[in-house]
């Protein structure tokens, strides 16, 4: 069975900062925090961009509003001996998901890898 490199996205919500920079870091350590909990730490976690509209910029996926913000995370995990790649994405999701609890998640990418 082939192995899988899954890319999820998560919709972290980050409260009483007063940066972007800060929710960034709160939410990159609070992901940490959970899946170390759970001993996940080959589970590869940063911040996602996207690009503006506009200009074609990359900008950093975060939108704050009122001291809280919505920090858009990335978690790339290795999926071994899955069926399919979206056998490895519910997998991936499954695993990560436990960790994480009521994150939102989505598999952006899976790519076969070996």
């Amino acid at each position: 069975m082939p192995n899988f490199n899954v890319l999820l996205e998560g919709a972290w919500l980050v409260r009483d900062v007063k940066t972007e920079d800060d929710a960034i870091g709160v939410a990159i350590s609070e992901a940490g925090k959970r899946l170390n909990q759970r001993k996940m730490d080959f589970v590869e976690v940063e911040v996602g961009q996207w690009d503006c509209p506009e200009c074609n910029e990359p900008l950093d996926g975060v939108f704050l509003v009122a001291s809280m913000a919505l920090v858009a995370l990335l978690f790339e995990i290795k999926i071994f001996n899955a069926e399919s790649e979206e056998h490895a994405g519910r997998i991936a999701k499954s695993t990560v998901g436990k960790a994480l609890g009521t994150i939102p998640l989505r598999v952006l990418e899976t790519e076969k890898i070996g």
